[in-house]
């Protein structure tokens, strides 16, 4: 691997890790001497310091970290706010919903109930840390399965999912209570809507 590949490759690794990682665990994966990786970093780190560079490159003790620079702090904290914010769909709440009653469940089983791709659902769950992965089920294939967090219980004001409501009625209007965080009386599982 020459020195361009090397640099590239550190810097993916860098991006992809999103936390501190050594010299020494870099140059291990990469099968390569440590002050070679140690001088690429260096190399990283001087490219990043250029004006108008969105990232910077920081050293932590022994370890290296891919940042964003602290000038462009307000847009990057107003696109994750924006992010973090946005209402739940539709969809969202149907998926968290079916988690919630029936959790830790599998992706599959989700879309099997749903009768739709839910993977785009799942993975904007994850993000907003309303889901957690919870290990792989003892079936075929070994799939991921998904339960719920404390942000979701935090999110619609519960103490445990003992306080879940009983599933009878013919509406489970999330939407009512995403906003305002009180749990309606008398809810059930979403009716398969398709993917909002």
């Amino acid at each position: 691997m020459d020195l361009k590949e090397c640099k590239g490759a550190i810097e993916a690794m860098l991006f992809a890790h999103a936390e501190p990682v050594t010299a020494a665990r870099l140059a291990e994966v990469l099968e390569i001497e440590q002050p070679t990786v140690e001088r690429v970093l260096l190399a990283l780190r001087d490219d990043y310091s250029e004006p108008g560079r969105g990232l910077c490159l920081l050293q932590l003790e022994d370890a290296w970290q891919l940042a964003t620079k602290n000038q462009y702090a307000p847009p990057v904290k107003r696109i994750l706010d924006t992010r973090r914010n946005t209402p739940l769909s539709q969809a969202a709440l149907e998926v968290l919903a079916i988690i919630a009653y029936n959790q830790p469940v599998s992706r599959g089983f989700v879309e099997q109930v749903r009768g739709v791709d839910s993977s785009s659902t799942v993975a904007k769950l994850l993000e907003k840390g309303l889901i957690e992965e919870a290990g792989r089920l003892d079936l075929p294939g070994r799939p991921v399965s998904f339960r719920t967090t404390e942000v979701f219980l935090r999110t619609f004001g519960l103490e445990s999912l003992a306080q879940l409501p009983p599933l009878h009625g013919d509406e489970l209007p999330l939407e009512q209570y995403a906003e305002t965080g009180e749990l309606p009386e008398n809810t059930e599982p979403p009716q398969n809507r398709g993917e909002a």
